[in-house]
């Protein structure tokens, strides 16, 4: 087959015109998942259903009837979400033959759009991590990597690196991720994709197995913004199996304006995300891209959030406290793996969980309960609850002076895993997720967008945070940007 189309839209428009096929597609992209198999990006391939899945579409597009523009686009899943008679297992121990009975709800809409599902996508265990490289099936491999082999190779970003490289390799045309503390849009960024956190309660959580309820996020990963765009429309709207989600319908995103102006348009620069550790070309990149914004007619501004060094303490402590609370399930007799050791029902429960849980996730739940002691509840967690207000505060006041803010998405290009691996989680968390994790303790929407490469040659992406439930707007000034670098076109 000659190389399909870069774009899920021009893809769809393929079908329409009947020169290429959801079929080949599909046989296509199974067949450079098998060809990319070092790469580690998928944890389950579902060949079957997703030729069954193809063949309808096919019959559709015959039939002049698709369900929509991503009617047979491929489509991988993290490994996070629940699907239906295809193993779940967070890349953990726990849930290894955890077989899910229902499919996550964007899981579910998107078949209802005649999307295909092609597998599950590799991630740190439960989610609890930056590297994507702490999972019972090994570390994914940036596919930007100089050398795969070994210790030698760039991380993917966590922890959905296992749909970033999917989407980046061109495995497929998008995929799910899952958002707690930028766990979408720093992976895009060190894979050179578009990442997005939509605002909390837009997408339904309903399926995806919690890491922490109060930011859990499912994020939607694609080559281009206008994919991104597609996908969303798809998946996002209330959900009645999930009370967080917000009641009003949601209004479908129309195609982004392809001439796009920029007079009115308000940018801040938050001035708290020059911080230390942000490496001289990121630096320039985010300089000249609020340049280019400002060149085109769009008011560029320094703004304050006075807040954002204490959002990763804040973080780490809501974090650890609701993991805590989360994975007290697993305790080998209600859910996942269980010890086969005769024992107390006490002794039981550790062997289990000793067995089941890395040293990341018992860490996280060691702390947690620590910060939920009765003598340290007020000292810990409420105090992180009202740090937590103060920075969804200054989020508040700096959207009533701009309408959209400018900043890196990491602080660096894709570190090397011999380089990743010698600081523990918590330091690596602390360090990549530093722009990322404050929009999640918000709830706003966020996006990462591919902007060049670095003289390392590998990519270097800018992230967009906007006020709550203004995705469109979001969208439109991150394609105009899209539009002007054309990362896609040129790095592809």
């Amino acid at each position: 087959m000659n190389r399909l189309p870069l774009r899920a839209r021009v893809l769809s428009e393929c079908f329409r015109s009947k020169s290429l096929d959801p079929v080949a597609v599909v046989e296509h992209s199974l067949a450079q998942i098998e060809c990319h198999k070092h790469l580690n990006a998928f944890v389950r391939v579902s060949s079957e259903k997703a030729l069954e899945q193809a063949k309808q579409s096919k019959d559709r597009h015959d039939a002049n009837s698709p369900k929509s523009v991503i009617d047979g686009v491929t489509i991988a899943v993290k490994d996070n979400f629940c699907t239906k008679g295809i193993h779940t297992t967070c890349a953990s121990r726990m849930l290894q033959n955890f077989i899910p009975t229902y499919d996550a709800t964007v899981v579910e809409r998107l078949q209802a759009h005649g999307a295909v599902i092609v597998g599950k996508t590799n991630l740190d265990q439960f989610g609890m991590g930056s590297g994507c490289i702490d999972s019972i099936f090994g570390p994914t491999r940036n596919n930007w990597s100089e050398d795969t082999n070994d210790d030698r190779f760039r991380i993917a970003g966590g922890s959905s690196g296992g749909s970033a490289v999917a989407v980046a390799a061109g495995l497929c045309y998008a995929a799910l991720g899952s958002d707690t503390g930028g766990s979408t849009r720093n992976p895009a960024s060190y894979c050179g994709i578009v990442g997005l956190k939509p605002t909390y309660g837009l997408v339904s959580r309903h399926g995806l197995i919690p890491l922490v309820n109060s930011m859990d996020v499912p994020g939607i990963m694609t080559r281009t913004v206008d994919d991104c765009a597609s996908m969303l429309n798809a998946v996002a709207g209330p959900d009645v199996y999930d009370s967080t989600t917000v009641k009003r319908p949601f209004e479908s995103i129309a195609p982004l304006e392809k001439q796009m102006s920029l007079k009115g348009v308000r940018i801040g620069i938050p001035i708290e995300y020059h911080c230390d550790g942000l490496e001289k070309e990121v630096l320039e990149t985010w300089t000249v891209i609020a340049d280019m914004l400002e060149s085109a007619g769009a008011t560029v501004k320094a703004v304050s959030l006075p807040n954002t060094a204490s959002s990763i303490f804040v973080y780490s402590i809501l974090n650890q406290c609701e993991v805590a609370s989360n994975m007290s399930r697993y305790d080998g007799i209600e859910y996942g793996h269980r010890s086969q050791e005769d024992s107390s029902t006490e002794q039981l429960y550790a062997r289990t969980r000793a067995e089941g849980f890395n040293g990341v996730v018992k860490n996280r739940i060691l702390s947690g309960n620590y910060f939920l002691l009765r003598e340290n509840y007020d000292k810990y967690f409420q105090k992180a609850l009202k740090v937590r207000r103060l920075i969804a505060d200054d989020f508040v006041r700096a959207f009533k002076e701009v309408d959209v803010l400018l900043t890196p998405t990491t602080l660096s290009e894709a570190p090397l895993y011999k380089d990743f691996v010698q600081s523990n989680n918590r330091d690596q968390c602390a360090v990549q997720d530093f722009c990322t994790q404050p929009a999640n303790m918000a709830g706003i929407p966020a996006i990462s967008i591919p902007i060049r490469l670095s003289s390392r040659q590998l990519p270097i992406s800018l992230q967009l945070m906007g006020d709550h439930f203004t995705e469109r707007n979001l969208l439109q000034v991150a394609s105009w940007i899209e539009k002007q670098v054309d990362f896609v076109a040129n790095y592809s």
